[in-house]
């Protein structure tokens, strides 16, 4: 099972890689062309409000519900009944998103005070907002549509498809900020028609996978169909649960839009850095764990549903810990080597480093909550990661609030890390205490190892990376250079000293009984 999930894990990891490198491009072609100012914060509240919603209710609340019955109807029913169901959540899907769209794009100078209330001190920023917001808007119905057909072919292990699809909006937003800003009276509206753009395209991406299963729903009216009722039953509750940490997001932003110009994109690029390894290993793995906890759990294989938990929490260690590690201390390379050029100063590196450092702390934590509540939606249960999330939520408002006029920006970062942590740990606690997850042997030989190696890793590249002065160094290749030999170092040393405190690679492959 393990050797099934490390290659499910790998193709999925290895295409988000491909999406995630598209992703630093557009970004930096962004903070290129347009910097961090009044007109970048209006886009990034713009895009980031559909993008929430998406992963509320899409990606997450939705996705959620949706597999887990999903599963059941394929382990336990025929394919025309299976077919049926998904015609009819697909019909009922679309009607909730057609509603939803068509008041955003009404309501939209509302939605603009209620999450970003600071831009009302600036008309033409909150203007641009507004009518930004109603450009992208739309994407919401295409993306959500989009994560229901992805769930699909997740279910049936056809993971390349829908991990692949995000590539297509990077490319649209980096074709619109090149060839179409110029052709506009203001040049950052083109970004959201790149985003209106995308959201299409990666629906129509996923019909020809969908329709060689001949799984491709067509639209049905379905509130009366068992299944349905079944989603929405679970779904509601989940809706805080599964998406804390993308609430607290909004929240930072919300806060963030009272501070200086400048805030919320700041908040935005060092966001966007821990999204690397979180996207490329923490969504990965999440991804694939789903629809397999479904599928043991409906089939009674109880001992497999443990298992799987605890693959997962390893690779946490062994990926997570250094990640954390290796954006701390490389924050302000990382930033100047992809960011500092043209419009985006070193002042704003300096400032998103800050953030940067603040997010990198919590990596481990939102990790632990994309695989963690799969652990109770598999065996639908919504409620429990409900309550912890709206703890979790809590301390990030208090937290925020304690913070803010500390650290600022940087402390909102923070407190969204402390948050995510006290949500990952509640929940790993109530899964080992429901007796559903039962750690295997070794874990407290894994710990020490992992932590010894980091601990050498990281002393190695603050020692290293602090002789260079990034912000002053103008040639873009040199600093590229640099970046990639320190990451390079941090990489030989970490897997150098795990060797040394005797961890080997056949330790990894979850059978060995004390994993090194």
């Amino acid at each position: 099972m393990s050797r099934r999930l490390f290659r499910s894990t790998a193709v999925v990891g290895g295409m988000t890689l491909i999406s995630r490198i598209l992703g630093f491009i557009r970004d930096v072609v962004i903070a290129y062309l347009f910097g961090a100012n009044a007109a970048t914060d209006a886009f990034f509240v713009a895009f980031k409000i559909p993008n929430f919603l998406r992963r509320l209710f899409a990606e997450g609340a939705f996705s959620q519900a949706f597999v887990p019955v999903m599963a059941e109807y394929k382990e336990q029913r025929g394919q025309a009944e299976l077919k049926r169901f998904l015609d009819r959540t697909a019909g009922s899907l679309a009607m909730v998103l057609m509603a939803v769209t068509l008041l955003g794009v009404i309501g939209a100078p509302w939605v603009i005070l209620v999450f970003a209330p600071g831009f009302s001190r600036s008309g033409e920023v909150y203007e641009l907002a507004v009518q930004m917001l109603r450009i992208t808007f739309p994407y919401l119905f295409f993306i959500a549509s989009t994560a229901m057909a992805g769930a699909i072919l997740n279910t049936f292990n056809r993971f390349a498809v829908p991990a692949f699809t995000p590539v297509l909006l990077n490319l649209c937003l980096i074709a619109s900020a090149w060839w179409l800003a110029p052709q506009l009276p203001q040049p950052i509206i083109a970004l959201a028609w790149g985003v209106f753009a995308a959201g299409s395209l990666q629906l129509l991406f996923q019909f020809p996978a969908l329709w060689r299963l001949k799984l491709l729903p067509r639209l049905r009216w379905g509130f009366h169909d068992p299944g349905v009722r079944k989603i929405l039953k679970l779904m509601l509750p989940a809706l805080f649960g599964v998406s804390v940490t993308q609430i607290n997001l909004l929240i930072d932003t919300l806060l963030a839009s009272l501070l200086p110009h400048g805030s919320i994109s700041w908040l935005y690029y060092s966001d966007r850095l821990v999204e690397f390894p979180l996207g490329v290993f923490g969504i990965a793995l999440a991804t694939v764990i789903l629809p397999n906890l479904s599928k043991d759990w409906a089939a009674g294989r109880r001992e497999d549903f443990s298992r799987a938990i605890d693959w997962a929490l390893r690779w946490v260690v062994l990926i997570g810990l250094p990640a954390a590690a290796g954006l701390a201390v490389l924050a302000r390379p990382i930033l100047a080597t992809l960011f500092q050029y043209r419009a985006f100063t070193a002042h704003d590196v300096h400032m998103a480093g800050l953030s940067l450092t603040a997010y990198a702390v919590g990596l481990v934590g939102f990790i632990l909550v994309k695989i963690l509540v799969p652990g109770f939606t598999a065996r639908q249960d919504t409620r429990t990661p409900v309550r912890f999330g709206v703890a979790a939520m809590v301390v990030n408002i208090v937290l925020n609030l304690g913070l803010i006029g500390w650290l600022a920006h940087a402390g909102l970062a923070l407190a969204t890390s402390l948050a995510a942590c006290v949500n990952g740990g509640l929940l790993l606690r109530r899964l080992r205490r429901l007796g559903v997850y039962r750690p295997g042997p070794g874990w407290w030989g894994l710990l020490l190892r992992v932590v010894v190696a980091n601990g050498v890793m990281a002393a190695c590249l603050y020692y290293t990376a602090r002789e260079f002065s990034w912000t002053e160094l103008s040639r873009p290749e040199l600093r590229l250079v640099r970046l990639i030999l320190l990451i390079g170092l941090g990489v030989s040393v970490y897997g150098g000293s795990l060797w040394l405190v005797g961890l080997r690679l056949r330790h990894l492959q979850g059978k060995h009984p004390a994993f090194g």
